[in-house]
């Protein structure tokens, strides 16, 4: 779940991180208002989840109330990389001299969180990684120990940090990953922290997202979820009881059970296929979850085919068999072609009854892979 600046930067705020004097505004009359108070030059910044607002004309700076009429007038209401601005922050402009890259995430090769800085900042992130991977100093944390003084001084240190500063950067690299723990965050960062030319340090930026499945913790962070970001397919699946993820590619997968559904989009990307979703509908198939499995993989109009991995443990083969069947029932033709694997108890007596009229069925989970990576090919060629 992410949050809007704005919002992150409360939560920033309130754990004694400096960033500059702000007011949300919904209007254009209440953007004037804001700016009126808070002073020239003021920042006026879209509120949108996504990035790259400034070079996408999502921020710009206003330096009499001339400018920030027309700003707020163009930045309000208009479509940002598929996304109405409905609200902008207003807020006060810095003089500063200076921009760093300052940020906490997991690196899931370590199996730990990182502290990340770079003095390149005001730039994406990704940018200075690719390019310039030694411009961003690093210090994994031991999650079990957490963070030591130390660490965050060593990484700004190694960052090349001036050293006037440096105390200042590293309280906010140990209050970030404070904030990091505390809220079940999966990535918090200032991009940029800028430097004023008083050599005050300020958090100019917040981004700041949570993991969704540890919401049930963090009760007050979930009622800042904006439900119009939210995935109409992650809603459906929420909705179901689904385990989803989707992805960038078109073939459709279902399992049920993860290990099966993580198997297979191995093999898709093996066979030279891209996966559309991790779908896992849990243990069996029975009809209803099967024909709400497939409402899903068939609206989404990413999806050119799709595989179905089954296996029958508790739940008998030709149960689960009966189950599919069912769902197909509703369907005179499949919108998408599908391609079934079964296996375990009772396989071979499910596969005899599988409706074949509607969908093709391998004994194979590899044969499976490849013709629904044909299938896909054949439906985008």
């Amino acid at each position: 779940m992410k949050l809007h600046e704005y919002q992150a930067k409360g939560i920033f705020a309130d754990a004694g991180i400096p960033v500059p004097d702000s007011q949300l505004a919904e209007s254009v009359e209440e953007a004037l208002d804001a700016v009126d108070e808070i002073g020239y030059p003021a920042a006026i910044k879209a509120q949108v989840h996504v990035g790259g607002r400034g070079k996408a004309g999502g921020i710009k700076i206003a330096t009499d109330r001339d400018e920030a009429e027309t700003y707020a007038e163009e930045i309000l209401g208009m479509d940002l990389k598929g996304y109405t601005v409905e609200t902008v922050l207003v807020e006060s402009g810095v003089d500063f001299v200076d921009e760093l890259y300052v940020g906490v995430t997991m690196d899931r090769g370590e199996g730990k969180p990182v502290l990340m800085v770079s003095t390149e900042g005001g730039v994406d992130i990704e940018e200075v990684a690719a390019e310039s991977p030694d411009a961003i100093a690093r210090e994994h944390v031991d999650p079990a120990f957490g963070l030591h003084p130390y660490q965050a001084r060593k990484v700004v240190y190694n960052a090349g940090v001036d050293a006037d500063v440096a105390g200042d950067v590293a309280s906010i690299v140990s209050t970030l990953y404070d904030l990091y723990e505390a809220n079940d965050a999966t990535e918090i960062e200032v991009n940029p922290v800028m430097i004023t030319s008083d050599r005050d340090v300020v958090a100019a930026d917040a981004v700041m997202n949570i993991d969704e499945d540890a919401l049930f913790r963090q009760p007050k962070l979930a009622e800042l979820e904006d439900e119009a970001y939210e995935d109409d397919l992650e809603r459906k699946a929420g909705e179901y009881g689904f385990d989803y993820v989707r992805l960038s590619g078109n073939v459709g997968i279902i399992g049920n059970g993860a290990g099966l559904v993580m198997t297979t989009l191995d093999l898709v990307d093996y066979y030279g296929g891209a996966p559309a979703n991790f779908l896992d509908i849990g243990g069996g198939a029975k009809a209803e979850r099967v024909t709400n499995a497939l409402d899903m993989v068939f609206s989404d109009p990413n999806v050119d085919s799709v595989v179905f991995n089954i296996f029958g443990g508790i739940t008998r083969g030709d149960e689960v068999a009966k189950g599919i069947n069912e769902a197909l029932s509703g369907y005179d033709e499949l919108p998408k072609p599908v391609v079934v694997r079964l296996a375990g108890t009772n396989a071979e007596e499910g596969m005899e009854i599988l409706n074949t009229d509607l969908l093709g069925v391998e004994k194979t989970l590899e044969a499976a892979v490849q013709r629904a990576v044909e299938n896909a090919k054949e439906v985008s060629a």
